[in-house]
């Protein structure tokens, strides 16, 4: 019965937000519609997600992974473009700001949850060495390409990229997701699987595979759902920045949002496999995730730059860089042994932790 109910609920938010957004397209909302619209929106979120996660169980891992990172970053896409598309010069971070967000939402909420989930589990939380090491090496060269090396270039005043510069980033960025993608699916899908403490693969005999025809369904109402969280976040965009400067929070605070929003069902996914003891999953979504924000949101972006007015900046600040640089070298040693205790879980969400506290209070 509570399956019938989730099963209808998955359906029904999505053509009920696919309504919402008919109903509000191009009009001015008072405060009410603006609540309604944004639940329409999570709902949406929600859904999307689930239907990924659907379509994912019946590809299987490491494809399943795949599907909802990239389900993940094409709803992260379409709000950082409806947002910009109607911010003009306030608006010349968010992709930045955005994009930097779910790389530490990622590589340390989800990944720290992820380990410290399985730690308590099993005193010890054990995953692939070799696939979790190639993700993380593939994120940090997405970060230092596409959000460091801006700050540095001399072409363009600023830390901006000169178009051509934008070009090479974005061309380097999709070669690099493309080939990570090539070797995790095809060339080396071993080491991206679940293991146990002696290397030993686990199968997950409780996951119940969804049939093709649900999976169909699944995948036509993932693509209803996306349209409605792109449509919905456009309607919506004047009143989340409004909100932010009511606040008194900084312009970086929007991009932190649409990253928590996006990325919250994938949280869930990571700790619902961790929880199953299947640690390696959850890293699989979180690095997974944090890979494609940079790997398809920066093409996307320099291509929507051609006519999106205002300028694109990319370039990291210092505090940024530090937290990045930090991440990277911490999530190094976390990885290098293949196993982790509660102490690199906590390491990781510490780090997190000052993240968020940043974002608010730079």
């Amino acid at each position: 019965m509570i399956r019938v109910l989730i099963a209808r609920w998955t359906v029904l938010v999505p053509l009920l937000a696919l309504l919402a957004l008919a109903a509000v397209w191009g009009r001015s909302l008072p405060g009410v519609a603006v609540t309604m619209v944004m639940v329409a929106l999570i709902g949406a979120v929600l859904a999307a997600v689930h239907h990924a996660e659907v379509v994912a169980r019946r590809v299987g891992e490491p494809f399943g992974s795949l599907v909802l990172a990239i389900a993940v970053t094409v709803i992260e896409v379409g709000l950082i473009l409806a947002l910009m598309s109607s911010g003009g010069d306030q608006t010349a971070t968010l992709a930045r700001d955005t994009v930097f967000a779910a790389v530490m939402i990622t590589c340390n909420g989800i990944l720290g949850l992820a380990l410290l989930v399985g730690a308590v589990r099993r005193r010890v939380a054990v995953f692939n060495a070799e696939g979790t090491g190639a993700a993380l090496a593939t994120v940090a060269t997405l970060a230092t390409l596409s959000l460091v090396l801006p700050t540095f270039t001399t072409s363009k005043p600023g830390p901006e990229f000169s178009p051509a510069q934008l070009a090479f980033a974005a061309v380097a960025s999709l070669a690099l997701y493309g080939l990570f993608v090539m070797v995790q699916t095809v060339r080396h899908p071993g080491d991206f699987l679940p293991v146990e403490a002696d290397g030993v693969v686990i199968e997950d005999e409780h996951a119940e595979l969804p049939s093709a025809r649900a999976a169909v369904i699944s995948l036509a109402m993932l693509f209803v759902a996306l349209i409605c969280v792109v449509g919905l976040a456009k309607v919506v965009s004047p009143a989340v920045e409004s909100a932010v400067e009511s606040a008194g929070l900084p312009q970086s605070a929007v991009g932190v949002v649409i990253a928590l929003l996006v990325l919250l069902p994938e949280t869930l996914a990571a700790v619902r496999a961790a929880r199953r003891d299947q640690v390696q999953i959850g890293l699989n979504l979180a690095l997974g995730s944090a890979m494609a924000s940079i790997g398809l949101t920066i093409p996307v972006i320099a291509v929507a730059s051609i006519w999106l007015d205002g300028p694109l900046v990319l370039g990291l600040g210092a505090t940024q860089m530090v937290l990045l640089a930090l991440t990277v070298v911490v999530g190094g040693l976390t990885v290098v042994p293949g196993r982790a205790t509660l102490l690199q879980g906590g390491v990781h969400l510490a780090l997190f932790s000052a993240f968020a506290f940043l974002a608010v209070s730079p």
